[in-house]
């Protein structure tokens, strides 16, 4: 396993907003562990943080943009993907204004000021999602897709066709992670001339200029058309190279649209929330079909790590055993229906019961066909918890355990006799005045068969 990173100490850059032309000040901090991705808007009350999340996206017009609460941040994939580029996992970002500085159009500098920041190892692991199946997000409006495979590391093709004679199509692909630096993040964006014509009609890319994104020019200019552009950009002189670029810029790569798309990809898979070890191949990428497969992926990560089947050694010596549970619990059989616990904290429990054809409610439910009834695998996951809260009170032979209440109640799979059932359950408050609220996990089989949230109450029966 990998250790988590961040960076040493902070470091500033300043710059001007692509779309908004505004002055930014932006600040890399250090994060704590598992605080992954934050944007800070210190120009306003609260300092609001939005984190990068899929789920924030709100629209993908001219870049990835999130909103919080009426919060916003615009283009935040180019930040991302030096972030992701560089391995960097814990880091807050702050900004003065709703868009970070968009320096050359690329991650270069961002990535030349996370370094000289000092990048530092932090103590917790870097969780990983390892794919094991095909995932993938097709938008039929436009033809863009993007697939997942399994793969040993985290590695991106992309393919574009622009459609145009002048760009065509080109292809791009990213190996490994660390030659990020190298090959992709000096890669700047680009707009062809007859967007960049509606932009500037509509008073938009207000920070751009010709040093900061790849002109492509696949019409005839007009002569009132470079006027307005020389205007614009203000410039002098304007001109067509041979390779189809407006002005001198020399281009970094010959495929070097491809490579910013695959920058891009990076930078919004980013907002998953989580590492990938798999293959992305991405088809006629853009924003939208990125952070819709993003927004996929990281409810298919949200899924399997709820249904995760924690490992447990059933043949190490219990924490206590069946005698030593009903010194607990009041429960007595054929209402028993916890064998052993294997953990015990503060915080939660873990405990065990065997299932076998002896168990009495098999009888009638269903002759034939025996199947554990769903109110049971409850019951017992309250007798687990019961432990829990139990083990709170010096004399818990003088309590009895009431259920007060039960929700968000799901059974997924069937509970059979030679099945093993493991229960878990974590607390979900601090347990105040003998109320324990809990989240409890039935496990069987390695498979999540049932959960609940529960609460219940210990009640004193005797006087001392």
């Amino acid at each position: 396993m990998t250790k988590q990173r961040t960076i040493a100490k902070e470091i500033t850059l300043t710059g001007v907003g692509l779309h908004t032309g505004e002055n930014v000040t932006m600040k890399f901090v250090p994060a704590p562990e598992n605080h992954g991705y934050a944007f800070k808007r210190v120009d306003l009350e609260g300092e609001p943080i939005i984190e990068a999340d899929a789920n924030y996206v709100i629209n993908t017009q001219r870049g990835t943009n999130l909103e919080k609460r009426g919060v916003k941040i615009q283009t935040s994939e180019h930040v991302l993907a030096a972030l992701v580029g560089l391995e960097i996992d814990n880091v807050m970002i702050e900004l003065d204004a709703p868009e970070p500085p968009i320096m050359d159009g690329s991650s270069k500098y961002f990535v030349e000021a996370l370094e000289k920041a000092g990048i530092v190892e932090q103590e917790a692991e870097r969780e990983v999602y390892v794919v094991k199946d095909v995932i993938t997000y097709r938008d039929e409006a436009t033809g863009s897709e993007i697939t997942v495979i399994p793969s040993e590391e985290y590695q991106v093709t992309t393919m574009v066709d622009f459609g145009t004679k002048v760009l065509g199509t080109q292809n791009a692909t990213l190996e490994r992670l660390s030659d990020f630096k190298a090959e992709i993040s000096d890669s700047r964006t680009f707009s062809f001339l007859h967007e960049l014509e509606m932009l500037l009609e509509h008073g938009l890319i207000k920070g751009g200029d010709l040093n900061n994104a790849i002109v492509y020019v696949d019409k005839e200019i007009s002569e009132a058309t470079m006027v307005k552009l020389q205007k614009a950009f203000k410039k002098e002189k304007l001109s067509v190279k041979p390779n189809g670029i407006l002005d001198n810029l020399t281009l970094h790569h010959p495929n070097e649209a491809a490579r910013h798309k695959l920058l891009d990809v990076i930078g919004d898979l980013a907002l998953i929330g989580s590492r990938i070890q798999g293959k992305v191949i991405a088809n006629k990428p853009g924003h939208y079909v990125n952070t819709q497969f993003a927004k996929k992926l990281a409810k298919i990560i949200k899924l399997e790590k709820r249904n995760k089947v924690p490992k447990y050694d059933l043949n190490k010596a219990p924490l206590m055993d069946v005698t030593q549970i009903m010194g607990m619990l009041p429960h007595r059989p054929p209402f028993l229906l916890v064998d052993k616990i294997l953990e015990l904290s503060d915080k939660h429990v873990v405990g065990v019961k065997n299932v076998t054809m002896n168990e009495p409610f098999f009888v009638g439910h269903f002759p034939g066909a025996p199947v554990m009834p769903g109110v049971l695998q409850v019951e017992a996951m309250a007798q687990t918890g019961g432990i829990l809260v139990l083990s709170t009170v010096p004399d818990p032979e003088n309590y009895l355990t009431y259920f007060m209440k039960i929700d968000n109640v799901k059974f997924k799979q069937q509970v059979v006799p030679g099945d093993t059932l493991i229960f878990k359950c974590d607390l979900m408050s601090p347990i105040r005045r003998g109320i324990c609220h809990m989240q409890a996990y039935a496990y069987a089989n390695g498979k999540l068969v049932s959960e609940a949230e529960l609460m219940a109450q210990i009640v004193k029966t005797k006087n001392d």
